[in-house]
């Protein structure tokens, strides 16, 4: 089954954001395609990429100890489309 990871999309995020350290977090179903992620990103963004090997069971399913990452970016892929959240 062929996914589109919208790779470009993630370093238009990236560049954006001016995130200097991304964690990616990709669902097990993904993760086979976590070096080809790897590579686009770090060939295209001048981000230090982190791939989190651990669970995913969702968008909610944020990586324990993410903050002694000290990363600027989460992007988490799934298997559906989801929106970002609008507050206020």
């Amino acid at each position: 089954m062929n996914f589109d990871l919208e790779l470009d999309k993630a370093v238009k995020e990236i560049e954006s954001s001016k995130a200097k350290r991304v964690c990616i977090q990709l669902p097990d179903g993904l993760k086979t395609r976590a070096l080809e992620v790897y590579d686009h990103l770090k060939a295209n963004t001048k981000a230090e990429i982190l791939i989190w090997m651990g669970s995913c069971f969702g968008a909610c399913d944020v990586p324990n100890g993410l903050e002694n990452l000290k990363v600027d970016l989460l992007i988490q892929w799934g298997h559906s489309r989801f929106s970002k959240p609008k507050f206020g």
